[in-house]
């Protein structure tokens, strides 16, 4: 011990002189054993450090490799800290795994140790320290004094990305000195000391599915936010296997889950359905045409569940890139040959993670590429009217740091977004963020849930962005959620749920409630007149509207439906069924609806029906009573024409004589103005 402790105060004076203690056996000549052990853990470090260098080049994830060589490398510095080159290699070593923000103190020291006759490479080493502390103008000159000082051969293989962190180095300083509207706190509640990851939230921010590796394998968590905190933080364990398994994408409905397994060394993409309270055992998504020797992994839905975008080693260069499939057949029996998403979204290096807005038309992913200002940054770009991407925005900071931010998702209302990011001040490793925007001041608006109408409300607006480059956030939606249930017994109830474009009659997307609660979760972009029917076998169906012009503004409508038994006397609102004013003729984007309603006469022989027809009270009551008629017969008409017997429908028209609301506002008049039908036998 005493030999010991003379060797570490011998060790120390010279670090007082910075000088370099070579490992040699003349330096150590009392302490062999300790030499010896040194010098095989020193041998075992270089080994992973070149395995890391070579995945780093190749632009694919090391941070395995170099964590490997620090278990080596730091009892060997433990033993001999004043080896500029040890120094050196262990700095190396922490900038590739997911605490980087350790490497400064260890290349620091080697340069003071080893003075003029540091090797060029630490140059290029110190440069991203540097950017990891955001002085960017240290590390620009760090970067172009290793290109300066190397030889052509040692720099051949670093020349791209030394060129890639120079102009990082100068987007860096843009960008940070740039105001914000944007706010980034640690979501302590969910983070560990481990690795934490890929959150997804669902669409109105209720739930939110993570991965974390504290068990020594990446297992897939959830969490339910109740007063502005996320609580009752659980296991899925009817996902979790023994290897990883990372889940990606929450859909929209917060009834579906993207995620990827590994099987046979390659990863591939599988998706679970919640049943009930328990998710289902994850099947592959999409088919192996898409599903490829390649590795797919990150996914995300698209609004209308036709496509799926994913990360996949099969990209442009062989680099992680981002691709979609779409599927072919609504059973999914087939799907589309993977297809690139465009060369303006994937860059020539890795593409990390993404996620598609709920409004079919933002796409959010992350890239080491573009202008990032370091590691891996999160990324926006909008699709064109001819369907293609844009140029990618940065998303600046504090989002983007000289660190990794990757996996973020973001609300329906565009106010809150979740990443993961390893930057310094975490609790270890990957740590998942919540970024909160701060909008203009908005006025008090008022939503009417009978009339279902996306209210119109001052957009939030991204002022932090470069230059006049400015990001519009994914806020131009309806989120319609609740729960379906049994009219009397207030039971829940799984039900199919059908989005139509009322313009043209095509179905939009289908989904269910879910079987244990009832709940039902639906994101409506803007730009179409929504009609919803919900279908549930022995029940009626029900309707809804939403008319969402280009541009509406966000709007939540919270609403439990309640559908009624097929009795008589059960009477239902056709919500969907359109006239013009003053008029009784069935408008062509009334046919969906109606056609549903000929469909339950078929499946139900035995049902006989009356149609009515029911105004507000604007206008004379004759002129009401007349309209109304007319309407029911005019609906009654379309009925038998596609052949539904006569004999079982009857039209009465009742003018403003039996409102459901006050005719006092415009709302209440709104829903006045209906067309229903009543079971008069069964």
């Amino acid at each position: 011990m005493k030999q010991f402790i003379t060797l570490v105060l011998s060790l120390m004076t010279c670090g007082l002189f910075a000088q370099d203690v070579a490992f040699k056996k003349g330096n150590f000549k009392d302490y062999k054993a300790g030499f010896e052990k040194a010098k095989a853990n020193l041998e075992s470090g270089d080994e992973w450090l070149e395995k890391g260098k070579a995945q780093v080049l190749s632009m694919v994830y090391a941070a395995n490799e170099y964590s490997k060589a620090l278990e080596f490398y730091l009892p060997a510095q433990e033993f001999n800290p004043n080896n500029a080159d040890l120094n050196r290699k262990v700095g190396h070593a922490y900038l590739y795994t997911n605490t980087p923000y350790k490497a400064m103190p260890f290349l620091k020291k080697s340069l003071e140790l080893a003075g003029d006759d540091a090797e060029p490479f630490l140059y290029f080493l110190l440069g991203k320290a540097y950017q990891l502390e955001q002085d960017f103008e240290e590390a620009e000159k760090s970067f172009l004094r290793y290109g300066t000082l190397a030889s052509d051969k040692e720099l051949e293989p670093y020349k791209k990305l030394n060129r890639k962190h120079i102009k990082e180095s100068k987007s860096g300083a843009e960008i940070f000195g740039m105001k914000t509207r944007v706010w980034v706190d640690n979501v302590k509640e969910l983070n560990s000391f481990y690795d934490d990851i890929a959150p997804s939230i669902s669409a109105d921010g209720s739930e939110i599915i993570f991965n974390t590796n504290k068990s020594g394998n990446f297992d897939i968590y959830s969490a339910e936010r109740k007063n502005r905190k996320w609580q009752s933080l659980k296991a899925l364990n009817s996902l979790n296997s023994e290897g990883d398994d990372v889940s990606s994408s929450l859909a929209y409905d917060g009834q579906r889950l993207l995620l990827f397994k590994y099987t046979d060394s390659q990863s591939d993409i599988y998706e679970s359905k919640l049943k009930g309270t328990e998710w289902s055992e994850p099947k592959l998504k999409m088919s192996k045409v898409v599903n490829t020797d390649a590795n797919e992994t990150f996914a995300s839905y698209d609004p209308q569940d036709i496509k799926v975008y994913f990360i996949t080693d099969g990209g442009y260069g062989g680099d992680k890139n981002i691709s979609f499939s779409g599927k072919k057949d609504m059973k999914e029996t087939f799907w589309g040959k993977a297809q690139s998403a465009g060369q303006e979204v994937n860059s020539g290096f890795q593409e990390g993670s993404v996620y598609m807005a709920a409004d079919g038309k933002t796409m959010y992913f992350c890239s080491q590429g573009h202008t990032s200002i370091g590691g891996y940054d999160v990324f926006v770009s909008y699709r064109n009217e001819l369907g293609l991407w844009g140029e990618p925005i940065n998303m600046g900071y504090p989002i983007n740091t000289p660190y990794d931010e990757l996996y973020f998702s973001i609300s329906a209302n565009g106010k809150k977004a979740y990443f993961a990011s390893n930057r310094d001040g975490g609790n270890g490793g990957m740590d998942i963020y919540c970024a909160t925007f701060w909008g203009e001041p908005k006025k008090p608006t008022v939503a009417s849930e009978d009339n279902l109408i996306a209210s119109i409300a001052s957009p939030i607006e991204d002022t932090y962005i470069p230059k006049s480059v400015e990001v519009t956030l994914a806020n131009s939606l309806t989120v319609f959620k609740g729960r379906i249930l049994d009219g009397l017994l207030q039971d829940p109830i799984e039900a199919e749920i059908k989005i139509f474009d009322n313009a043209t009659g095509d179905v939009y997307a289908v989904m269910r409630s879910n079987s244990a609660t009832g709940k039902f979760l639906l994101s409506l972009p803007s730009g179409l007149n929504y009609g919803i029917s919900v279908e549930a076998e022995g029940y009626l169906f029900h309707s809804e509207n939403f008319n969402l012009p280009e541009g509406s503004a966000y709007n939540m409508i919270n609403k439990d439906i309640e559908l009624k038994n097929i009795d008589i006397g059960s009477k239902i609102a056709l919500r969907n069924v359109f006239f013009d004013t003053g008029k009784a003729e069935v408008k062509i984007d009334s046919y969906p609806e109606l056609d549903r309603l000929i469909q339950l006469m078929t499946d139900v022989p035995s049902l006989k029906i009356e149609l009515s027809g029911h105004t507000d009270n604007v206008g004379g009551d004759a002129a009401n009573q007349k309209l109304s008629q007319r309407r029911a017969e005019a609906v009654r008409a379309y009925l038998v024409s596609r052949s539904v017997d006569g004999s079982r429908v009857t039209a009465m028209g009742y003018g403003a004589s039996r409102p459901v609301n006050s005719n006092n506002t415009k709302a209440g008049r709104a829903n006045n103005r209906r067309t229903e039908f009543e079971i008069t036998a069964n």
